[in-house]
């Protein structure tokens, strides 16, 4: 067996600013544990020592207003600060791992988008976050970190503040921000982090046709957190599925244990939240998965609208003092798509295939796409429409060769061709990397 390797994936849901004054802390207690009380920085104060009985819900209560759960990024410019120094050679170097490399981040980026208000003063808008850290990252040179998917569906009410789980309730956001991430950016996501940390039959589906990775299982020893609100499933439910670190491909009818459906699912754990944390005996077993094996992926998340740098440090804290017993074992920090590639293929013992990619032409109005090289993730591409007018769709191919050759006709019964400005076509490739291919006015445009 090749030496063990570790890959240590650092996975940021990626949503920009977030702001909470006191008086919408008071109101989510109250959301959360049906607790009403005076508004004041003394009373917050109080709680956060458990200096106020409540009825057993000291604890509860104190764990989600820690003052470090309250430090929130409440603009850009708090942001900013934060990567000045989190990007930085410096910080990213307190720790090299065994090839010599520095820390390295997976942004999953989220668009706000289809909410009704906007008390938390998020940046609202299609790209906004993407196209934030795509450009900081290319200012500071960093070529090893990534940007990646994050997606939360929206309520019922698409009220802004309340959690849901429904991809069929979200279907006109979802599709239209992954057209316009081909269209307008020639980006298509490889690798998700599940909004909520939550999945269900409606998202496993819908990602098995379209992303190859998933860092998504939060499976924990204690399968109940003391949060009641997410107690008998609710949310980021990952009671039945594996606690090692090595991922699987998760059973048709249950994204929570192994089957045969063809996306990974790996284990990925918090850092500097209230439920579901990573701890040093999850560390042991990531190394010792390594050993077993050949080769883990210990991934964890947080979130951009906190200061990252303490879980870096928290994280590094615990590779040195876990790894001092595992010394074949080479640690590797990586992206969480080059991870999952490294990963899969040194366990299938394969070289990685190629990422797909497509021509497109039109003829007369019916657009033919193939896969000119490369493999395919799904079944087919996603098809992306903008019209004149500048809305976006999506649309199902017709089949002409499996895998191979697809026909889109652009007529009364879908789009008339005269109310088309671009049709493009985006794909995951089965062992990551991605593909995208889009016709303008006529003119073929590969990306």
């Amino acid at each position: 067996m090749n030496t063990p390797i570790l890959h240590v994936v650092h996975c940021i849901d990626t949503e920009g600013p977030l702001d909470e004054d006191i008086d919408a802390t008071f109101k989510r207690i109250e959301g959360l544990f049906g607790v009403r009380l005076p508004v004041s920085a003394e009373t917050l104060t109080a709680l956060q020592r458990r200096d106020i009985p409540l009825d057993g819900l000291e604890h509860e209560i104190a764990a989600v207003i820690t003052p470090n759960l309250l430090s929130y990024n409440r603009n850009w410019a708090d942001i900013r600060s934060m990567l000045d120094e989190a990007l930085s050679p410096q910080f990213r170097r307190e720790m090299t791992d065994d090839t010599g490399r520095g820390w390295v981040y997976s942004w999953h980026c989220l668009d706000h988008l289809g909410y009704t208000a906007n008390p938390r003063r998020k940046d609202l808008g299609y790209g906004k976050v993407f196209h934030f850290y795509r450009s900081v990252l290319a200012e500071t040179g960093s070529r090893d970190d990534e940007v990646n998917w994050h997606f939360h569906p929206l309520s019922l009410t698409r009220e802004p503040l309340a959690a849901a789980t429904s991809y069929s309730n979200s279907m006109d956001i979802l599709l239209s921000v992954l057209a316009r991430r081909i269209i307008e950016d020639g980006w298509f996501p490889t690798t998700n982090r599940p909004g909520f940390h939550s999945e269900r039959p409606d998202s496993h589906a819908f990602l098995e046709q379209w992303i190859p990775f998933d860092y998504a299982n939060q499976s924990c020893v204690l399968s109940e957190s003391e949060q009641k609100d997410t107690h008998l499933g609710r949310f980021g439910d990952w009671r039945r599925a594996p606690l090692d670190w090595i991922g699987y491909h998760p059973h048709h009818d249950d994204y929570q244990v192994p089957g045969q459906c063809r996306r990974w699912i790996f284990r990925c754990l918090n850092v500097g939240t209230r439920l579901r944390q990573l701890t040093e005996a999850d560390v042991h077993d990531a190394f010792r998965d390594a050993l077993t094996r050949g080769s883990a992926i210990l991934a964890f998340a947080d979130h951009d609208y906190r200061d990252i740098r303490p879980d870096v440090r928290h994280v590094r804290m615990l590779l040195e003092k876990v790894g001092r017993e595992f010394p074949s074992v080479r640690l590797r920090f990586s992206g969480a798509e080059e991870a999952a590639r490294r990963h899969t293929t040194a366990l299938a013992n394969e070289t990685p295939a190629a990422p797909p990619d497509f021509s497109i032409e039109l003829d007369g109005n019916r657009v033919h796409v193939r896969l000119a090289h490369g493999s395919l993730f799904g079944p087919q591409p996603f098809l992306a429409m903008k019209t004149r007018s500048g809305h976006y769709h999506h649309d199902n191919f017709d089949v002409v060769e499996p895998g191979r050759h697809w026909t889109y006709v652009l007529d009364e019964q879908t789009l008339p061709l005269s109310d088309v400005e671009c049709v493009g076509v985006g794909g995951a490739g089965r062992c990551g990397g991605y593909g995208v291919a889009r016709i303008v006015a006529g003119e073929p445009q590969h990306s």
